[in-house]
């Protein structure tokens, strides 16, 4: 009897314990270390977790998720490859959203928040989601998705009245019928907080509907699709809330003087006042005669989208100057190497800095518009809190990449891409100054590397696997010789999950051998490899339960070149294969081969 008292006592004292830390446990790793400490924990887990990741809606099945975790809050599901923001995925590989909603109707009540990535969402799908889960709902976030139309959000708009955020940004919608959706917002919403259509095709919007939301809710971030800025004069008025913009464009053309010169651009926007608290800012078309109606709110901006801006260098270095608490910047390569000195010394809180390929039409390049180990070294020298660097670079040396490693220790996520527009770059292979980079930035856990021929040879390769201890995402473009670099990366990346790999020289052979030596890789995708077999057998080398390999023959695909005119691009062969607990998926479209593990395994 004593010893069944004592063991009550510790079952009941273990779930104490965890009651106290569980509130403290919001990281998903911790979670399923904690789960996986005895029965009991696993079961608290279950029911107390209130929001999941799935890096890739094929690793379960919706009814899987709802009996691991019934009473889940948010879910945030990924569909398409990363690769499909890049055109490299063919439009109906899947990912459709469909059986998560169904399952979200069927199982969870309580469900609050909803982030769909990349995935293929119906008006149904908003329909049905909107009348069974609308009154619970409070964050829609459909990010670079496709599929429906303003139909599907209009039942959004009637049926979600407690809406805090709602996010289109980047999604294809096929059909705009009219801008009914947001004017049903407008009406009968007062809790929203979050509107993002940036990037869409969503122009039936009318700019009064925008500013009675403004005056209705407590509205903190705004993110639109073309509105000239004039239209929005009544609207910064009434946000006062407002804390972050971006979209709108500047359509008023500048009248001529008797001189024949164009007056100035400026005053055309005189009425143009940002609320006070607006400190994050994204002005789309914005360009060096609209520039100085930033200047009033310049010196407590925190963030600086400049992606779809038309600023050259000198205007880049005008307006960044004024910017001493940016901490977040978003541009193309035409802010120079000279504009990355403008940072170095004024920007010195910066954190996150990505800077974008530029268009390749000649009239929106910059003589000065490269970006170099010039100004890759000052910046690393004078913004040394950056945690997050994304880069297109003309020319890059060794020396830059170690006095990145030296300076930037606090780096986290670190993406690099090398340019073709130069014929001779100064100094090729990279291998020590790679090797420099994550030695001196230890805490990487994301880490990109596309280069060229010669870029980085099996050596630099294998310094890659050695000194990423703690790297989860990769990306490596044009690397190494072989196959044995390949394999000698492979036998690093302790913590490695997620590896992309585009036009390398390694056969499906080394490929299948790497996976088995990368013990935490949960999932591959590579474009342009060495086909060393028929109907990719070599790869089944890699085949493990619950490992699905699925294959992308090379095809052509049609695009536009720079005269309009339409021609085919060779997409070489693709690689997918990932975990999954649901087996083989059943949704493939013709353009998808799938591998049959399972037949490999019983042979």
């Amino acid at each position: 009897m004593g010893d069944r008292n004592a063991a009550r006592m510790n079952i009941s004292a273990c779930d104490t314990v965890y009651g106290l830390v569980i509130p403290y446990l919001t990281d998903s790793r911790d979670r399923d270390a904690v789960s996986l400490v005895c029965r009991r924990w696993y079961e608290i887990d279950a029911i107390t977790r209130k929001h999941v990741t799935m890096a890739l809606c094929y690793t379960a099945t919706p009814d899987q998720l709802s009996r691991r975790f019934p009473h889940l809050e948010s879910l945030k599901l990924k569909g398409k490859p990363r690769a499909a923001m890049f055109n490299l995925i063919p439009e109906d590989w899947g990912g459709y959203v469909t059986p998560w909603v169904r399952e979200i109707a069927r199982s969870f009540p309580k469900m609050k928040s909803l982030h769909f990535r990349r995935m293929i969402v119906t008006d149904a799908d908003l329909e049905l989601l909107a009348t069974t889960r609308g009154r619970v709902l409070e964050a829609l976030k459909l990010d670079k998705c496709s599929g429906f139309t303003t139909h599907g959000l209009l039942h959004i708009a009637r049926y979600c009245r407690n809406l805090k955020t709602l996010f289109l940004e980047e999604s294809t919608i096929i059909k705009e019928h009219d801008g009914q959706w947001l004017h049903e917002i407008a009406l009968n919403h007062t809790g929203l907080e979050h509107l993002n259509f940036y990037m869409t095709d969503l122009d039936k919007v009318e700019f009064q509907d925008l500013e009675l939301i403004a005056r209705r809710c407590p509205l903190v971030c705004l993110k639109i699709s073309d509105c000239d800025i004039l239209d929005l004069v009544g609207f910064f008025r009434a946000a006062v809330t407002l804390e972050e913009f971006a979209g709108g464009s500047f359509n008023a053309q500048p009248e001529l003087n008797g001189d024949g010169d164009s007056n100035d651009q400026l005053g055309r926007y005189s009425a143009v006042t940002f609320p006070q608290r607006l400190c994050q800012l994204g002005l789309t078309y914005l360009g060096n005669g609209e520039m100085p109606i930033v200047f009033p709110i310049a010196a407590r901006l925190r963030k600086l989208d400049l992606l779809y801006a038309f600023l050259d260098t000198e205007g880049h270095c005008i307006l960044l100057q004024r910017c001493p608490k940016l901490e977040i910047l978003e541009t193309r390569n035409v802010i120079g190497d000279r504009g990355l000195e403008v940072l170095a010394h004024y920007c010195k809180r910066l954190k996150r800095l990505r800077i974008e390929r530029g268009a390749d039409e000649q009239e929106m390049e910059d003589e000065e518009g490269i970006v170099s180990q010039r100004g890759l070294i000052v910046l690393a020298q004078g913004c040394s809190e950056l945690e997050y660097l994304a880069v297109y670079v003309s020319d890059i040396t060794n020396e830059a990449l170690e006095c990145m490693g030296r300076y930037l220790r606090n780096l986290c996520d670190f993406r690099l891409v090398l340019l073709d527009g130069e014929e001779k770059i100064t100094d090729l292979p990279l291998d020590n100054g790679v090797r420099s980079l994550l030695i001196g930035c230890s805490r990487l856990k994301r880490f990109a590397l596309y280069l060229r021929a010669g870029g980085l040879t099996d050596v630099g390769l294998g310094y890659i696997g050695q000194y990423s201890p703690n790297v989860r995402w990769m990306l490596l473009g044009c690397v190494g010789e072989s196959d044995a670099g390949l394999l000698s990366f492979s036998r690093g990346c302790p913590c490695l999950q997620k590896l992309e790999m585009r036009g390398c020289c390694f056969s499906e052979q080394a490929l299948a051998l790497a996976v088995l030596q990368l013990n935490s890789l949960r999932y591959l995708w590579v474009q342009g490899y060495r086909a060393s077999s028929v109907n990719g057998q070599d790869l089944l080398a890699m085949v493990r339960h619950y490992w699905n390999i699925e294959l992308i023959p090379a095809r052509g695909v049609l695009v536009k070149n720079p005269n309009g005119e339409d021609v085919v691009h060779d997409h070489p062969a693709h690689i997918l294969a990932y975990y999954s607990l649901a087996g083989q998926r059943t949704d493939f479209p013709e353009t998808v081969v799938p591998l049959e593990p399972a037949a490999f395994l019983a042979i």
